[in-house]
């Protein structure tokens, strides 16, 4: 078969422990001709340094505990120093410095060599670390990585991997047989198991048919579900949307549809993406031998959705308030407006009614933090109907402040 280079974008926010876990894994998989690109999104907690210098050597990998299950996927680490190139957000999205890369790229390529002994990563191109400068979410983040992948205008594939995930190795060579098999599939999906319940499917791949009903949400296929529950042969087309912790995309894709709508700043993104692809005859697929374990969460806060409603429990991140009380509903909203009809966004709107009144009784009944919860609720209604879109004023503004504390 043939190997086309992939480009592998791992965005980071202030995540670098699951980050640099999740590199570990990733450098040693058993596909040949792959780089790595990890954009860090304006974090807060000095990431980009602390990547660095795990690259350089100085900086361990700190988790997961030895007795973990998945500890041999990114343990022992990979033969350091690796070789990496640091872009401004404006630099990379120029396709970066191509001589230095070429230079680092054969220097590299002759120490891969001379260490064939070692454990040493298997890409033979250095690593590429780019910085935002902000928060642009899930959408802007990635569209840096991927507007500096098509500038360089090489390799057929990008795939976007969260970076609270670790990847077994032979999770990207199984997405690239399933492209294989036909030219018109443009998006291919992995096999998601919980990081921390590894029998458990969190989901497989995406989900099924999108239609305004669903607003771009979908039945997830095989819900946590015991995975010998779970009858999946080697490759099936998905209807839905391909979940964005693990996306496999032809370039050509790209090319034809555009990359992620930032309107959403996170949230239904890759659904809008999806449903662009398919509007355009691109097929989805999902890779049943490809598998990733995924943190889930790791990327936008610790807090579960569910301790929402814990009447005891501690004050959940302030991202996942925004996420789940805000983008949620607006995101939605926008999706119906954006690919059916502002008609079709207020018939979604009533047959959600039942829906947000049973939400909101519970936050009241429930919830410790009732005036925010329900105050950003109703503001994404209100931004949703008058298609406010962007990044949220709330989280900006905390982010400014926490800067400001920092500095």
């Amino acid at each position: 078969m043939n190997y086309p280079k992939v480009a592998i974008i791992i965005l980071n926010y202030n995540g670098w422990k699951d980050t640099i876990e999740c590199l570990e894994s990733v450098l040693r998989n058993n596909y040949p001709s792959y780089q790595v690109i990890v954009v860090d999104n304006g974090s807060q907690d000095n990431s980009m340094e602390y990547i660095k210098a795990w690259a350089e050597g100085k900086q361990k990998v700190l988790t997961p505990e030895p007795g973990h299950p998945l500890y041999n996927l990114s343990h022992p680490p990979v033969k350091k120093p690796i070789p990496y190139i640091y872009y401004t957000r404006e630099e990379a999205e120029k396709g970066g410095d191509f001589e230095l890369e070429e230079k680092l790229t054969k220097e590299w390529k002759k120490q891969r060599k001379s260490n064939n002994k070692e454990l040493i990563s298997t890409s033979p191109y250095p690593l590429i670390f780019i910085q935002t400068g902000e928060n642009l979410g899930f959408a802007g983040g990635n569209n840096v990585g991927m507007k500096y992948a098509l500038a360089k205008n090489d390799g057929e594939y990008i795939w976007l991997l969260n970076n609270d995930i670790v990847i077994k190795k032979n999770s990207l060579l199984e997405m690239i047989k399933v492209f294989q098999m036909k030219k018109s599939i443009g998006v291919v999906g992995s096999k998601i198991l919980r990081y921390h319940t590894a029998n458990i499917l969190q989901v497989l791949c995406g989900t099924k048919k999108l239609t305004w009903k669903n607003a771009g949400e979908g039945q997830y296929l095989y819900l946590n579900r015991l995975i010998n529950e779970v009858k999946c042969n080697d490759m099936f087309e998905i209807n839905g949307y391909i979940v964005g912790a693990s996306m496999l995309i032809k370039k050509k894709v790209l090319h034809d549809i555009g990359l992620f709508d930032e309107n959403y700043f996170m949230w239904a993104e890759e659904a809008d993406f999806c449903f662009r692809a398919l509007k355009n005859n691109w097929k989805l697929f999902c890779a049943c031998n490809s598998v990733v374990y995924h943190k889930e969460g790791g990327s936008t806060g610790k807090d579960s959705v569910k301790k929402f409603f814990k009447k005891k429990s501690k004050r959940p991140s302030y991202t996942r308030f925004i996420i789940t009380g805000y983008l949620d509903i607006r995101n939605h909203l926008y999706f119906v407006r954006k690919h059916f009809s502002i008609v079709y966004m207020y018939l979604y709107f009533i047959i959600l009614l039942p829906k947000l009144f049973r939400q909101i009784i519970g936050i009241i009944l429930l919830d410790d933090f009732k005036l925010k919860r329900i105050s950003l609720l109703c503001k994404g209604i209100i931004d949703g109907f008058l298609n406010r879109m962007g990044k949220p004023k709330e989280l900006d503004t905390r982010e400014k402040f926490k800067r400001i504390e920092r500095d």
